[in-house]
């Protein structure tokens, strides 16, 4: 009774960890959860209030498919203003966090046996999107040596005459790398000589930025705005992610087929949402910054413990909230109990069940060698992790 496309699917191995985790609290035990990918702040008081407004004010019904005017115009506004890019208001679709915006715009443009690059390590639900369309998602492998970044050379020859896409992450999940303007513009030569490959920019943590501006692909190479999307919400930067709010901005025909796959798969999303999304797009940064600044501080921390533990390797990344460690020294070694770990799987569980710390496979990612830590969590928590984590890893032999 199942569809074979549900078949094809894979559960999300992020909310698997994360479930694991919630389940072993229940249970009384100590765990330390750094598996999630979400802010640990509150949503800033002037965007609740505003949502607050709008459901004293009666703001209660549909709004349109692609989301209310006055928000397309504020997201137009936006990308003139932090990203000097120019979208009208009629190029741009609201949807139900970013997440739906990726899987709507896949599947308007990809066909059965597209093949789409997805450089790795990846977000775990990239590739199982472009199964949801039928598409075969093609893994470029990247290295730690160059901070899990694509080379030109590794997407050139990765491109073939089947290749309808690119996704690109910048700022990462899973690893917080960063392209810089330079990197993107040798990217964009490579992809000049492409024409039919779409480019999916997914910019979600484009607040959470350290060193330098971010760059999206359209300011190192804007001859490719008639075939690259931008894809971006509210969940990271503004501690939005129960809000659901994202959108895409692009060219029209992508744009308006997704606006037809919304209108008969979920409609526009939460108007109140979309009024808290205002309000962040119109009003102060401040909490914006100082959210940026604590992550910071917990990068800080976080790499300097991890690069001194015997075994483990470590880049400092530019963005996002993830370290994304390489840990394949404590492959093949065994538990105390004397259970072998083969895999960042049974790593990750080890190091939950015995250690109290819950951390994401890179088995998940696509990157076997490495794990995922988020340190969106209090510094106290992430302190106390890190010791676990150091005996946890201590104690395999």
């Amino acid at each position: 009774m199942i569809s074979k496309r549900a078949q094809l699917l894979s559960p999300s191995e992020t909310l698997k960890i994360s479930a694991k985790a919630k389940q072993l609290q229940r249970e009384g035990k100590s765990v330390i959860s750094l598996s999630a990918g979400e802010p640990d702040f509150k949503t800033p008081a002037h965007i609740c209030n505003a949502a607050i407004e709008a459901i004293t004010d009666g703001f209660h019904g549909y709004t349109m498919n692609t989301g209310m005017p006055e928000l397309r115009e504020a997201v137009s506004a936006k990308l003139k203003r932090d990203n000097d890019l120019d979208y009208a208001p009629d190029q741009i679709v609201l949807s139900n966090g970013a997440k739906q915006s990726i899987g709507f715009t896949i599947l308007a443009t990809i066909d059965p046996g597209d093949e789409v690059l997805i450089p790795a390590p990846y977000w775990v639900s990239y590739p199982e999107m472009v199964k949801m369309a039928l598409g075969k998602p093609v893994v470029v492998k990247t290295t730690f040596a160059n901070n899990y970044k694509v080379t030109p050379e590794q997407l050139d020859k990765a491109i073939t005459k089947k290749t309808r896409g690119l996704i690109l992450c910048s700022p990462s999940n899973p690893t917080g790398a960063c392209y810089t303007l330079s990197e993107l513009k040798e990217l964009g030569e490579v992809l000049k000589k492409y024409p039919d490959v779409i480019i999916y920019s997914d910019e979600i943590y484009e607040y959470i930025v350290f060193e330098n501006e971010h760059a999206s692909i359209l300011n190192a190479a804007p001859e490719l705005a008639d075939r690259t999307v931008i894809v971006n919400g509210f969940s990271k930067g503004f501690a939005m992610t129960g809000w659901r709010l994202g959108y895409i901005a692009g060219p029209k025909p992508i744009v308006d087929a997704v606006a037809k796959i919304q209108s008969q798969e979920t409609s526009a999303p939460s108007s109140i949402s979309q009024k808290a999304g205002l309000a962040a797009y119109t009003g102060t940064m401040k909490p914006v910054e100082e959210m940026r600044e604590a992550f910071r501080e917990r990068r800080d921390f976080m790499v300097s413990e991890l690069s001194s533990m015997d075994g483990v390797e470590c880049f400092r990344p530019s963005g996002a909230f993830y370290v994304f460690p390489d840990v394949h020294t404590f492959l093949g070694k065994k538990s105390p109990d004397g259970n072998t770990i083969g895999t960042t799987t049974e790593l990750a569980l080890y190091l939950l069940e015995q250690h109290g710390v819950a951390a994401v496979p890179g088995d998940a990612f696509g990157e076997p060698d490495g794990i995922r830590l988020s340190y969106a969590a209090s510094l106290e928590n992430l302190k106390e992790a890190m010791k676990r984590l150091r005996e946890g890893l201590a104690a395999l032999i």
